[in-house]
């Protein structure tokens, strides 16, 4: 039977300046701005190890259009790595890095071949002889809107076909539609796998065929958590088995610890070092955004939590750990002393003030003012609905507690 291997990643944005995080340590924060090349060291290492006929890179290759000559030549050094073992690349560019940008060009070895501004297609012959052809095109500007597609046309003198897109599917609401398609577009070319970059989040949008966002190879902030990585995939006429791998040496978290038990500030200072201690068993860099729910504690010892003293001391000696777990905030949701409900049907003043702050997550108008600012919204992402309604709760729980405790 007709077979290939190859490693699926994209958004590999390297030499991404982790912007807003220079509060870290400078030895965090320095292995955080060498993370992203490290994933990528990383990724070729498994190419490398699992002697894939390929790999293919969905886009946004380096975090900015001016390509800079460290993240070119890093680049470069992974390239020739896997020349030396016969392996190809398939790369496109994204919105990050478009075509239009000004940079310093770097020779790329012949085993990469970087898809032109238009759609085009590419005949890989694989060892064991299965042909493959691959589609794709890279952004010409910075601003890829058309349904770009329409133009991916299967060419049928191949034994399998690939389609490689960096663009966002109609309806996710959360990122700009670049490159848009719907799901249907995609079934209807009649390819055996589409390798999509664009959206960070790692996603098997259809499992047959294949239809999958690998997600961004290493988190760079509090939004994109979990395990990062790429996909080993092994394909043939039949399906795909697909196998995610890590490749993050530091990984984003959120966690909550339920203190609805806990009696004194002690208690919660054990608890969260075995958190710590517990994460740590990953032997990579954590950065973990720590909630306390059902928090009941004397208000005397719980201002040692809300005045920062505990976060501090969980902070102390990580920044020399190679495997730190570095708390980068903690929040105290404290135990209700009230019932939302009974409060609304008994007061008319508490049932405006929950009403008012339903309607905040619905309203974009509603934004807090900082967001709509017009220099400040430039430097910051737009809030989603899901953050909206957060910080409305945040801010309902945090007055009824004062009103209620007045």
């Amino acid at each position: 039977m007709k077979r290939v291997t190859f490693i699926h990643a994209a958004d590999l944005h390297l030499d991404s300046p982790m912007s807003g995080l220079r509060h870290l340590p400078p030895a965090i924060f320095k292995k955080l701005q060498e993370s992203t090349f490290n994933a990528f060291t990383k990724i070729i290492d498994l190419a490398i190890f699992h002697a894939v006929d390929f790999v293919i890179l969905a886009g946004d290759l380096f975090d900015g259009e001016d390509r800079s000559i460290k993240a070119q030549t890093r680049f470069r050094k992974e390239m020739e790595r896997l020349d030396e073992r016969g392996i190809a690349v398939y790369a496109v560019h994204g919105n990050h890095d478009h075509m239009d940008g000004r940079w310093a060009h770097l020779p790329m070895p012949d085993n990469v071949h970087i898809f032109s501004h238009e759609v085009e297609v590419v005949k890989h012959t694989a060892e064991n002889g299965t042909s493959v052809h691959l589609y794709g095109f890279s952004y010409p500007k910075r601003h890829v809107l058309e349904r770009m597609i329409d133009q991916y046309n299967r060419e049928d003198v191949a034994d399998l076909h690939i389609g490689i897109l960096h663009g966002s599917f109609e309806g996710s609401s959360d990122h700009v539609p670049y490159a848009p398609f719907r799901i249907n577009d995609l079934l209807g070319k009649d390819f055996d796998y589409w390798a999509l970059g664009h959206i960070h989040k790692r996603e098997i949008i259809i499992s047959q065929p294949p239809v999958i966002y690998p997600g961004n190879i290493q988190g760079r902030n509090r939004k994109e958590t979990g395990p990062k990585g790429c996909y080993l995939v092994e394909l043939d006429s039949s399906g795909a088995k697909m196998e995610f791998l890590e490749a993050a040496p530091v990984i984003w978290e959120n966690a909550e610890i339920d203190a609805s038990g806990l009696e004194n500030y002690q208690d919660v200072y054990d608890i969260c070092l075995n958190l710590m201690e517990e994460k740590r068993q990953n032997r990579r860099g954590t950065v973990l955004n720590l909630t306390l729910t059902e928090t009941g504690i004397p208000d005397h010892e719980l201002r040692s939590i809300t005045n920062g003293e505990l976060l501090e001391t969980l902070q102390e000696e990580e920044a020399d750990e190679e495997s730190f777990v570095w708390i980068s905030g903690i929040t105290v949701n404290e135990k209700r002393m009230w019932n939302k409900e009974n409060l609304a049907h008994e007061s008319d003043f508490f049932s405006e003030l929950f009403k008012t702050a339903g309607q905040f997550a619905e309203r974009s108008e509603s934004a807090l003012p900082l967001y709509s600012h017009p220099l400040a919204r430039r430097f910051m992402n737009e809030l989603t609905k899901d953050e909206k309604q957060r910080i409305a709760e945040e801010a309902e729980a945090l007055l009824v507690d004062l009103l209620y405790k007045a």
